[in-house]
C-alpha cells in the first residue's frame, strides 16, 4: 500500500507509521509542498501512489480525470497528530483492501467520516 499524504496531513505522521506503513510518504518528502494539486495528482499517477487528504479538490479532479491515482478522502475534519497516528492504525485493513483488492479495483475513492 503506497500511501501519498497530502500537506494538509502532519509529516509527523509519517514518521510514526514507517513501521506500520512502510511505502508511507508526504509531499514534503517529494518536493512537492506547496505545489498545484494537478502536480501532485500526477506524481501520485506516476509513482502509483494513492493520496490521503482532506482536501476536496482532488475529489473532483478524480471526478474530471478518473483514476488512477486513487484517493482516500478525509472528511472528518482536521486532527491532531496523536488522532491520525490512531486513525491509520485502526484502518490499516480497510486501507489496504480498498489500495490492493482486486475486489475494489474499479473504486476510486475511500472517503472517511
Amino acid at each position: 500500500m503506497s500511501l501519498l499524504l497530502d500537506q494538509n496531513i502532519s509529516f509527523r505522521v509519517v514518521n510514526n507509521l514507517k513501521d506500520h506503513f512502510p511505502e508511507l510518504t508526504h509531499v514534503s518528502n517529494c518536493d512537492l509542498l506547496n505545489t498545484e494539486d494537478e502536480q501532485i495528482w500526477e506524481y501520485a499517477k506516476e509513482h502509483s501512489h494513492t493520496i490521503v487528504t482532506f482536501d476536496s479538490d482532488f475529489y473532483d479532479l478524480q471526478t474530471l480525470r478518473g483514476f488512477p491515482p486513487k484517493l482516500i478522502w478525509l472528511r472528518f475534519g482536521n486532527t491532531i497528530t496523536e488522532e491520525m497516528i490512531s486513525f491509520f492504525t485502526e484502518n490499516y485493513e480497510t486501507m489496504l483492501e480498498f489500495t490492493d483488492s482486486a475486489e475494489f479495483s474499479d473504486v476510486g475513492c475511500l472517503e472517511f467520516y
